[in-house]
């Protein structure tokens, strides 16, 4: 094996031929030229394009089939997908628990492709079981679907939910893993591996938006869900045939990260009584008062104490897991603005005019397309145009700082639900005037385009927000927990989910009293969504002054990279 940190004769380091803390498939070192890099990042990007169709082929439309053939109401509805996105993006915490503890992160993605399979395949069966119930254009018709069917159809969902909560994570690590951190130019391609990823991940989804909401709209739900889950087999033979070109990272430590850190927090409970003076003694002993990056949760620091105490280097991976929280909690309102897209955003759109020609309609569900369509444009001018021009201003690697993307992004969408209660507001108006508040079954004559605005600043939202806090979990958290780090940032979009499914049930409860129409009426030219956009709007604006005061105080774990 070559030695790293070689010079050569003019005395810039030469790079090892091997990569440092990786192995190939044979578990040998990897070889650098043969291994690793865009050739495999590009196989696993291919597999997360294939994920993506398939997920996205079931959840983006989702609502349209539990208001169609499931028969239930708008808020029920809307309600019962934010519940299932929830889950989804809270279940990668238990993936990347089994597979940066046990299994690593190939066996997981091996794993959970299969159980995606079995849950598609499952998915497909309940849509072929025969319904009464039908999508109608009138909301106010609902009906009750065989038992059976709602039991296969909800544990089939759920199932992939499971699946995508091993897959997604794990995937997404593996693949920022082909890179050497250790090496300038690599490092560089690093940070644009999780732009090119969120662009194969959004066109995945557009494909799907309008290739499979038109088959499910106009042609089955049976081959709408089927194709995804043929998708998901491909995906699968695509991951394994770029085995032999990846690189695995070696685990450094006999004991994993989750009980290293978890030993941290329990040695400094038992030691809450300890005095100041014994933690100084455990602190000068261990040379911790030079640590300045050690200030915060200074609390912590009581797990030094005892013979059987922490080392500096387990109190400053726990310390960095908790640097983490202010930033998690203050984008929790970004989540549940992410969260309005596929439900109500698509709710509006199926009462408005959608005729492109006079014998085709667009798809409500296929709005949702000009987020994937803004993303895949913007990225690529963000990533080879606006990054070199920011990074010869503050010569970082990225252009701009982590911790700035996402600010961006949150300011972004705080702007789109501005806009989004302003259309809402002329689509009731529209309504009014012609006369249809107590029609919903006649289409408001206002075209579905006025939505695309608020679609599209959704998507460039994303580009800062979404691919920002993918990179930020990923590099601030200790590399063997790198999993866990991006389970991290897709629960942050699991619990904005469940706030929004909580705010939507708490305010249609309370606005439906008195025999009032409710917010999320199924009629929805009498209620009153804009109201609601308004509030996420106030709420986004609180959540992005939160976020500022936060990320100002944040330590990085690597200082010059935030």
């Amino acid at each position: 094996m070559a030695i790293a940190g070689v010079d050569n004769e003019a005395g810039a380091p030469l790079l090892s031929k091997t990569v440092d803390g990786s192995v190939d498939y044979r578990n040998e070192p990897a070889v650098r030229s043969s291994s690793g890099g865009w050739r495999s990042a590009g196989y696993i990007i291919g597999v997360e394009v294939a994920e993506r169709f398939a997920y996205y082929g079931i959840s983006s439309n989702l609502i349209t089939y539990l208001t169609g053939p499931l028969g239930q109401s708008t808020a029920a509805a809307a309600a019962n997908v934010n519940a299932l996105y929830g889950t989804a993006s809270l279940l990668p915490l238990l993936g990347a628990f089994v597979a940066d503890s046990f299994l690593g992160r190939f066996r997981t993605i091996i794993a959970a492709s299969a159980l995606y399979v079995l849950g598609l395949g499952l998915l497909t069966l309940s849509a072929m079981i025969p319904s009464d119930c039908k999508v109608t254009t009138n909301p106010l018709t609902s009906c009750a679907p065989p038992s059976f069917q709602a039991i296969t159809f909800f544990g089939a969902l759920y199932l992939v939910a499971l699946a995508q909560g091993g897959h997604k994570p794990c995937v997404q690590a593996f693949g920022a893993d082909q890179f050497d951190e250790k090496d300038p130019e690599e490092c560089k391609a690093k940070s644009s591996f999780f732009n090119w990823w969120y662009f194969g991940m959004c066109f995945g989804t557009l494909v799907t938006l309008w290739v499979l909401n038109y088959i499910q709209d106009n042609l089955s739900w049976a081959l709408g869900f089927g194709i995804p889950c043929v998708a998901m087999v491909l995906a699968l033979v695509i991951f394994l045939l770029g085995t032999s070109t990846y690189r695995f990272s070696i685990r450094r430590e006999s004991r994993s990260a989750f009980a290293r850190i978890g030993n941290v927090y329990v040695a400094a409970v038992k030691n809450w009584s300890v005095s100041a003076s014994g933690v100084a003694d455990a602190e000068e002993r261990l040379g911790l008062i030079s640590h300045t990056r050690s200030q915060p949760f200074n609390y912590l620091n009581k797990a030094l104490v005892g013979t059987n105490g922490c080392s500096l280097d387990e109190l400053e991976e726990a310390k960095s897991v908790l640097r983490l929280a202010p930033i998690w909690f203050t984008c929790l309102v970004y989540a549940v603005v992410f969260a309005q897209s596929p439900t109500f955003f698509t709710k509006q759109g199926a009462t408005m005019e959608r005729s492109i020609t006079p014998s085709y309609k667009i798809s409500p569900a296929t709005l949702q397309s000009f987020i994937s369509l803004s993303i895949v444009i913007f990225i690529p001018v963000y990533d080879r145009v606006l990054i070199p021009i920011a990074r010869s201003f503050t010569h970082k690697p990225g252009g701009i700082t982590m911790l700035q993307r996402i600010g961006t992004g949150i300011f972004l969408s705080f702007l789109a639900m501005v806009i989004a209660a302003l259309v809402e507001m002329k689509r009731l108006k529209t309504a009014a005037d012609y006369g249809l508040i107590d029609s919903p079954e006649v289409t408001v004559p206002m075209s579905v385009w006025w939505l695309v605005p608020q679609y599209v600043l959704f998507g460039i939202s994303d580009v800062f927000a979404m691919v920002g806090l993918q990179e930020f979990f990923y590099d601030q958290v200790p590399s063997e927990l790198r999993s866990v780090g991006l389970a991290l940032y897709l629960s942050i979009f699991g619990i904005g989910s469940f706030l929004s499914s909580f705010m939507i049930s708490v305010i249609d409860k309370a606005t439906s009293r008195s025999g009032q129409a409710s917010w999320f009426a199924n009629n929805l030219n009498q209620a009153h969504l804009d109201y609601f956009y308004w509030l996420l709007a106030c709420f986004s604006f609180v959540g992005l002054a939160s976020y500022l005061y936060f990320s100002k105080a944040y330590v990085s774990k690597r200082l010059n990279t935030l």
